[in-house]
């Protein structure tokens, strides 16, 4: 047995219940920042991505993972998404929950809830993209989609810029109640609007499930930034591919936008190349200039990546320890 550890080891655990207190937006905002700097500077890598239909509730299961060298953070998320969850139980139908482990050793270190982590780090995202690549004059936001992550998105903006208005449109206009909500608790005026008043946004984010184009090219005014947050599967589509054509595209990793984001369409049909895509990393790091003029249409392709939960997990634990809030279980 020579050689062998026989330390205690313990597991920190933090069930979704206690995520609401211990997360804010600007913890989020800063953990999604820094791992896309640090993917971007080659420090923090994602593992290949595992997605499977289960073939038992209509669910889709996976698990993304990777390492940040720089923050020596190594995990996984674990979940997926199950339809009818919210009709036959009254949960939520994305369910899912993050794991740590010690990078030097192996062993894991922490659990964690993962279901408001995946919303406030999708969130997160879109907000860096806005600070770093949205014109600083930017007044008016507008809001495509009103699902369960729209809200979420819509919070996130409103902190970090200080918009005038919010102009919103989905597919079914009666669900746009939730964000009028939201726009008038933080003191911004929101309208619905159709599609084709767009135009007057400066920044546009859009968070829905479509398989088909929404937001066209010429719904898009020069100089707008385009957050794109929902196309995370090969076949989903939210916007015109000749909008990524006119537009400076950026995303969290290439290789995912290319393949299960955006930026799928318009490089099969020609119209980008991979290298057209670049990485919101170089920008947070300064090796990419980001937006170079008043004029320019950005875009960023927002597909979720597993280091994003990971960053944002490792926070959690550590506020949660500092407070005293965390379950620690003896392995």
């Amino acid at each position: 047995m020579g050689g062998m550890q026989t330390d205690a080891h313990k597991l920190t655990i933090v069930p979704e219940g206690m995520i609401a207190d211990l997360l804010t937006r600007q913890a989020a905002f800063d953990a999604v920042e820094k791992v896309f700097a640090s993917m971007a500077s080659g420090e923090a890598r994602n593992f290949p991505v595992v997605r499977a239909a289960l073939g038992h509730e209509d669910a889709l299961y996976g698990f993304k993972g990777g390492f940040d060298r720089a923050g020596g953070v190594l995990g996984l998320k674990a979940g997926g998404y199950w339809p009818h969850n919210l009709e036959r139980r009254g949960l939520i139908n994305h369910q899912s929950t993050v794991l740590l482990f010690d990078p030097d050793s192996g062993r894991v270190n922490a659990m964690v809830g993962g279901n408001l982590l995946t919303a406030l780090r999708t969130a997160a995202a879109s907000s860096v993209s806005i600070k770093h690549l949205a014109r600083d004059d930017a007044k008016t936001l507008g809001m495509i989609g009103a699902g369960h992550q729209s809200a979420f998105q819509l919070r996130a903006a409103l902190e970090i810029r200080d918009f005038e208005k919010v102009i919103g449109w989905n597919l079914h206009p009666d669900k746009l109640g939730s964000l009028a909500q939201v726009a008038k608790s933080m003191g911004v005026p929101f309208e619905a609007v159709p599609l084709e008043r767009m135009t007057e946004a400066d920044v546009i984010i859009s968070i829905t499930s479509s398989f088909n184009a929404v937001l066209m090219a010429d719904h898009v005014s020069p100089g707008t930034h385009v957050a794109c947050m929902g196309t995370d599967t090969i076949g989903k589509q939210e916007v015109e591919v000749a909008l990524l054509a006119k537009a400076s595209v950026f995303t969290d990793e290439v290789a995912q936008s290319v393949s299960i984001g955006e930026a799928q369409h318009a490089i099969s049909m020609g119209l980008i190349t991979e290298t057209d895509v670049k990485q919101i990393g170089a920008v947070i790091s300064g090796s990419h200039v980001g937006r170079q003029s008043d004029d320019e249409i950005t875009l960023f392709d927002g597909t979720g990546v597993g280091l994003q939960d990971l960053a944002v997990a490792d926070s959690i634990v550590k506020a949660a320890v500092a407070q005293g809030l965390a379950t620690v279980v003896q392995l």
